[in-house]
């Protein structure tokens, strides 16, 4: 009886150690996912303040435009 709860115990190890190889493997992955969105919204953020930038300037060549007619 002994024996077969030893070899169960060994079981449960195991399972526990793939689990554990599993998890931090999948840890692995959702940093590296992470980090890319970082990157991608930083990204983003440095376009749309380019695209408000230039809608200002374009915004304000107009009023100056329209403030010479």
């Amino acid at each position: 009886m002994e024996k077969d709860a030893l070899q169960q115990l060994e079981q449960q190890v195991d399972e526990l150690l793939g689990a554990s190889r599993r998890i931090r493997e999948e840890n692995m992955l959702l940093k590296s996912q992470q980090a890319a969105w970082l990157t991608e919204r930083a990204q983003l953020v440095e376009k749309t303040d380019l695209a408000r930038s230039r809608i200002e300037t374009m915004v304000g060549r107009l009023k100056e435009l329209d403030d010479e007619l």
